[in-house]
């Protein structure tokens, strides 16, 4: 520029404008910044828009969106979109024009959300097909980013398949269809399966078309459970029941087929309507009872192993699926039944006699009580009568013990033959449950397998004694042990017998009644030896002592008879009171009663 054009004065220059402090500069700069803004796109914050991706890096996506400056929107929000590329048109949400840092701030998620609802509504309604990107595992499923929305993937709608690692989904984009959303609760649900499912409901239809009873098919296990194995066949399932599995027991699939196993299966029966097929893998195997030793017959042994218990007997595999049933009562010979889990358990080996054998049925009965000799075949040498014993208690009755001698060996001691001297009302008084007692065999009953025993034949009948003792008149000393309404029990001591007394003979010198626990004298006024009772009397002393006194008064009243000759000596009106220690034989007796007391 030359001196001269550089000193020459502005033409338009505003000289009043100058003068009031409005410079041509601040006009320009104004103006100017009008024209910037008039360049720039028009936008608010809190709007959603379009922008150009200009730069992608691994961390951030820069988008022009003609402001002032660039936004930059982290790459996670794209990822739903693995072939976003620069020059990409996409919509961003406005969060804030201008920071602290005079940095445009834009959002890509709330921008998709905000059109989100919309789009999944027409998704749903249009059965549309909508990609989404796998976040992360949850509950139940998986979380798949649709549209900036956090939706629902069940488990179950992953594929057709099982899914045993869901890991290996996450990070993944997809294929989806949107099934279900719910307004109230925004939750969005997407399945992969559903986009499969026409496809393969063809294919199904095809192969059933197809399908005939009796076909072999190769198939892959696609699920175990506890009662069986699906099997897909190519499109369409099948179940192998766990019955079907093999000839022998099968108590898990699992331990039968593995995962994606390969393996021929048998087609058992199918339904078109409702899709189902049976399959069978023991049906291509022969029949283990067909390669059954055709020697093998009634009364042979064999030995097996246990594979299945129930109260009333065991199952024996003698075989490869050959089992054979010993019943609870062939596995002892006690005629009491228990539960065969108290003989056998799963796992046992064990030998056994076939009892009977039907090839046709294919059914085998066995046991096992016969290897042992039945105590029964010899029971009159071994517990001939009148030998003695020590038994176990097993069980009681109103009317007696159960006892077991040995196994296989039982008999009944009747309630009367438990005590000579004590009433035993009933057993569980006299004995308990599992206790030891001794008994003494009274009968064999070899065809009814019946042995009746005596415990109180053990010691020497005490009544033959007491015949002697309790005469009729004897007055003893005896103590009141139970009142009853008809009477008292009496405790005749130290004999260890009791005898019974009546209300009416219960009366006292004074008139009172006798109570429970006194110590008294008593009368005997009957004895019976075979029905071993003894009836008392206390009434009777000082009824019969008063009768005598009136009766000594009546004679000295009377005026002297003539003398006579010489009359036989009356009886005496007392009996003398008897003690054990006058007879050695009571003496005797007690000492016994006392050892066994």
């Amino acid at each position: 520029m030359s001196e001269e054009l550089k000193n020459s004065p502005i033409a338009d220059f505003d000289w009043d404008a100058y003068e009031k402090g409005e410079t041509q500069r601040d006009k320009s700069t104004e103006e100017l910044e009008k024209t910037y803004d008039k360049s720039l796109g028009a936008f608010k914050d809190n709007e959603v828009t379009e922008g150009t991706v200009i730069s992608i890096s691994k961390r951030e996506v820069v988008v022009n969106i003609g402001a002032k400056s660039d936004g930059i929107i982290p790459f996670n929000e794209f990822r739903y979109n693995p072939d976003l590329k620069v020059g990409d048109t996409v919509e961003v949400f406005v969060e804030n024009q201008e920071d602290k840092k005079g940095q445009l701030i834009l959002s890509h998620r709330r921008a998709r959300t905000a059109k989100s609802w919309e789009r999944v509504n027409q998704a749903l309604e249009n059965e549309e097909v909508v990609k989404g990107f796998i976040k992360c595992r949850t509950k139940g499923g998986m979380i798949v980013d649709v549209f900036g929305i956090e939706a629902f993937l069940p488990g179950s709608q992953i594929d057709v398949k099982p899914i045993r690692d869901y890991d290996m989904f996450v990070g993944k984009t997809m294929e989806f269809k949107v099934v279900k959303i719910n307004q109230d609760y925004r939750n969005v649900v997407v399945s992969h399966k559903a986009l499969i499912e026409a496809e393969l409901e063809q294919q199904r239809k095809e192969i059933i078309a197809k399908l005939e009873k009796g076909q072999v098919l190769e198939g892959t296990v696609k699920n175990i459970t506890s009662y069986g194995v699906f099997i897909d066949l190519g499109g369409v399932d099948g179940l192998i029941h766990i019955t079907d599995l093999s000839w022998g027991r099968v108590n898990n699939p699992a331990d039968i087929v593995q995962p994606d196993q390969k393996l021929n299966v048998v087609i058992l029966d199918f339904d078109e309507e409702k899709k189902r097929i049976a399959l069978g893998l023991k049906q291509l195997q022969p029949h283990p009872w067909d390669k059954l030793d055709e020697n093998l017959k009634v009364g042979d042994r064999v030995t097996g192993r246990v594979v299945v218990m129930y109260d009333y007997g065991a199952f024996v595999e003698v075989a490869p699926g050959v089992e054979g049933l010993i019943h609870v009562s062939e596995m002892s010979w006690s005629q009491h039944l228990r539960s065969a889990q108290d003989f056998l358990k799963v796992g046992d080996i064990v030998e056994a006699q076939i009892l009977a054998l039907d090839r046709q049925e294919r059914k085998m009965s066995l046991g096992i009580k016969q290897l042992k000799e039945d105590p029964w075949e010899k029971i009159e040498e071994k517990y001939p009568v009148g030998s003695k014993h020590s038994a176990k208690v097993r069980n009681f009755t109103n009317f007696g013990v159960f006892v077991e001698l040995e196994e296989g060996v039982d008999g009944l001691i009747h309630i009367s033959d438990l005590s000579w001297t004590k009433k035993v009302k009933h057993p569980s008084e006299f004995t308990q449950i599992g206790a030891p007692i001794d008994v003494v065999v009274l009968e064999i009953d070899k065809d009814n397998r019946r042995l009746s025993l005596g415990h109180k034949q053990l010691e020497q009948n005490p009544w033959d004694v007491f015949e002697t003792i309790f005469t009729v008149g004897s007055i003893h000393e005896g103590v009141i042990t139970d009142m009853l309404d008809k009477g008292a029990v009496i405790n005749l001591q130290p004999y260890g017998v009791e005898g019974f007394a009546t209300p009416k003979h219960l009366v006292k010198e004074d008139g009172t009644q006798a109570k429970q626990d006194e110590k008294l004298p008593f009368k005997v006024i009957e004895f019976n030896k075979d029905a071993k009772r003894i009836i008392l009397s206390h009434s009777r002393i000082h009824e019969d002592e008063a009768k005598g006194e009136r009766t000594a008064e009546r004679r000295a009243k009377k005026p002297a008879a003539k003398p006579q000759a010489e009359a036989p000596a009356a009886p005496a009106t007392a009996v003398e009171r008897t003690t054990l220690g006058d007879i050695s034989a009571l003496a005797d007796l007690k000492a016994k009663l006392e050892k066994g007391e």
